[in-house]
């Protein structure tokens, strides 16, 4: 090949050369998108621009070695730009970024990318979901995240199915469909990759479904392997699973009575860890279905794998070991939320640990070699156990906390001491930052226990608290001094010491993840709409930003171009979003958005609209007192689960309740089941619909009355 202008000789092949170079340097200078793979992953921990997986590392610490931005001057952080969402669903994912681009979950599974300098959004994909199956989502239409590798992007969908996505385009490239939809499985639950290999779980238990985690070919989709946590019907046999061998050998064991007919619960829905020094995938385990012991199993035996730490071969899914939290568990006590990986000193040795600070309180530092307790002890207040046996790993329990002949008091409660919202664990400190909550619930045992496929299955019955139980001269100053027991705390906690360096009370119980930088700084979102900067070594807290809509998502933080941004989605959602009530969350939520600060940054974020609050809803129509009390038990069993909190709409100011027909269209018909709001046919009569609507339009009427505003 000859250049033009050029004689033949070295000057051409130089000149050749040259060009062929500049060539490569272009095509090194725009990586192909979503460039990952294992060596890149192993490497994280050094990639200080990116934030490449769900924890950031396979350690999943949830920590940046970035300090551009600090505790000395983190207060002239701003706002570098935002996205605003097109749903006011609750908003739970923590984005990937990857060289410049960031990649994000949203409610109703959706995926966008964006660029993560200026907040343009690249491309967005809808799958479409089926939409009544968010009435299968026990806590809302959530989605925690993606996985990122070698240029796709993988999300599971609250239907169930696993999708791997163009990183470049946002165009599908496989689907499939990891459950049985026609039981009330979800997937809320961010995927996580290795070697060609994509993990997911599901969600479910208390509506009846048996849990399991499956990995599939990340270029085909291909099921290669999948562990149940729970075994199956006896009657039916083995399931040609990689968890056959552990059930026939001692799980299966340990269980009794008829567990099966509701599935028995053991959904995998958070914490998916890789664990590449050992070569192990260590998977949180959730709750009994039903919650009750006595209704699940006879109130016999251990219940395996439910509310365990299970460690599988990543490669294959075979069992390695197993640490259960809870064995018997009864109180929604799961073992799902994030694990985290370490090396810590302890006795003068260094030992290789997973760190648990799981819903019953306790904080647990496991040997993940072998699945031995190190050490347990209570980071939340709690009154269901003595303390936690070391040389056993058995938790020795107070015997009335299992409610079996009078109602109980308890916290943590279902509600959990730490539900999903992630921690961090931050080397430089060598601290664990826990966001902790204290919501106490009393638990009683429903004799009359009846299952309801597809709707809530406890076995529990939740009640007013005992005589005594809570201070008062009477019903009212009783449950004011009930309401005070509901608070959150960021708990610093010394994970060698097992004790709190510090503590940090706050007046929400429903409190956001957290993120930990060598800057010093702890970030971390309230119910409220602030996202917060503390300092890490005190909890001094130095900033913090009005979002106007409610921050529960684990931020982020990570550099382009030289410059650091702390990234994180808002969006007020979730179980308490639906179910629990308060002051300032009677107003309709806004839509979410997603926020990326940096110093100096000067961007605002897109006016709100002035929230509205419908009056409540008031008809002539007449009820018996039959009706009522009929009205009230089905509104209990079936309604406030989903309607009490601000963001599925307030039943008691819907004009729905004042139409007989459009109520019975819409609750038994089904006219809105692609919202979420399937018919209720299959477990209610019309008369029955009705009741509820007479007892909604008394609770408006009392309200109303009352002077609620």
């Amino acid at each position: 090949m000859m250049l033009k202008g050029e004689k033949s000789g070295l000057p051409a092949i130089v000149g050749t050369m040259v060009a062929a170079l500049l060539l490569l340097s272009g095509c090194q200078q725009t990586p192909k998108a979503g460039n990952i793979d294992e060596q890149r992953l192993l490497a994280a921990d050094k990639d200080a621009d990116n934030w490449l997986s769900y924890g950031r590392t396979y350690d999943e610490q949830r920590f940046s070695p970035l300090e551009q931005v600090n505790a000395d001057n983190v207060g002239k952080l701003g706002l570098a730009w935002s996205v605003d969402l097109d749903t006011r669903r609750g908003q739970e994912a923590t984005p990937i970024v990857v060289d410049g681009v960031m990649y994000i979950s949203t409610a109703w599974s959706k995926v966008m990318a964006i660029d993560a300098a200026t907040g343009k959004v690249l491309w967005q994909f809808d799958p479409k979901v089926i939409g009544a199956k968010g009435a299968h989502a026990c806590c809302d239409v959530v989605n925690r995240g993606v996985a990122v590798w070698k240029g796709r992007v993988f999300v599971g969908t609250i239907d169930g199915r696993l999708i791997a996505l163009d990183a470049a385009t946002g165009k599908e490239a496989w689907s499939q469909v990891t459950v049985d939809q026609s039981k009330p499985y979800t997937i809320t639950g961010a995927p996580r990759v290795v070697r060609d290999k994509v993990y997911i779980g599901n969600s479910g238990a208390e509506l009846g479904v048996r849990g399991y985690i499956s990995a599939y070919d990340t270029n085909t989709g291909k099921l290669v392997w999948r562990f149940y946590t729970v075994p199956g019907d006896p009657a039916k046999g083995p399931d040609n699973a990689a968890s056959d061998k552990a059930f026939a050998d001692f799980a299966g064991k340990t269980w009794n009575g008829n567990w099966w007919e509701m599935g028995g619960g053991g959904t995998v829905w958070d914490s998916i860890v890789y664990d590449a020094e050992l070569n192990q995938l260590l998977i949180g385990v959730g709750n009994g279905a039903p919650w009750n012991h006595r209704a699940r199993s006879a109130g016999k035996g251990d219940n395996l794998f439910l509310s365990s730490i299970l460690a599988l071969d990543p490669d294959t899914g075979a069992y390695k070991w197993h640490y259960q939290i809870n064995p018997g568990e009864t109180w929604d006590f799961t073992a799902t939320q994030q694990i985290t990986l370490a090396t810590l000193n302890i006795d003068g040795k260094p030992r290789k640990v997973a760190m648990q600070a799981p819903k019953n309180g306790f904080f647990y530092v496991v040997d993940r070699t072998n699945g031995k307790l190190i050490s347990a002890e209570a980071y939340a207040p709690q009154n269901w156990a003595y303390k936690i046996d070391i040389a056993t790993g058995r938790p020795v329990e107070r015997p009335e906390a299992r409610y079996a002949d009078k109602p109980y008091m308890i916290y943590p409660s279902g509600i959990g001491a730490h539900a999903w919202f992630p921690m961090t664990y931050s080397p430089k400190t060598g601290l664990v930052y826990i966001p902790s909550m204290h919501v106490p619930l009393t638990y009683s045992d429903d004799v009359n226990y009846e299952r309801h496929p597809g709707r809530w299955n406890t076995g529990v019955s939740f009640l007013a608290p005992p005589e005594g139980a809570v201070p008062g001269k009477d019903p009212a100053e009783r449950r004011a001094n009930l309401a005070k027991q509901n608070y959150g705390a960021l708990v610093a906690w010394d994970p060698v010491k097992q004790k709190p360096a510090w503590t940090k009370r706050q007046s929400w119980a429903w409190n956001g993840g957290l993120l930990s930088t060598a800057g010093n700084l702890l970030f971390q979102g309230d119910p409220y709409g602030f996202f917060h900067a503390y300092r890490a070594d005190n909890g001094q807290e130095l900033w913090k930003f009005q979002s106007e809509r409610g921050i529960m998502a684990g931020p982020i933080t990570y550099r382009v171009k030289g410059e650091q941004y702390v990234a994180v989605l808002g969006g007020y959602g979730g179980s308490m979003g639906m179910a629990t009530e308060s002051e300032w969350m009677r107003r309709p939520t806004p839509n979410g958005v997603m926020m990326a600060f940096k110093l100096g940054g000067t961007a605002k974020l897109t006016p709100l609209p002035a929230q509205v609050k419908p009056p409540f809803a008031a008809s002539k129509d007449n009820f018996t007192p039959a009706q009522l009390a009929e009205g009230e038990r089905w509104y209990f069993t079936y309604c406030s689960i989903c309607h009490t909190g601000p963001v599925n709409p307030n039943l008691m100011r819907s004009a729905l309740a004042t139409d007989a027909q459009a109520w019975q269209a819409v609750v038994h018909g089904g006219a809105l089941k692609d919202n979420g709001m399937i018919s209720f046919a299959p477990y209610l009569s019309k008369q029955q619909v009705e009741s509820v609507r007479g007892y909604v339009l008394s609770q408006a009427s009392k309200a109303g009355a009352e002077g609620q505003k």
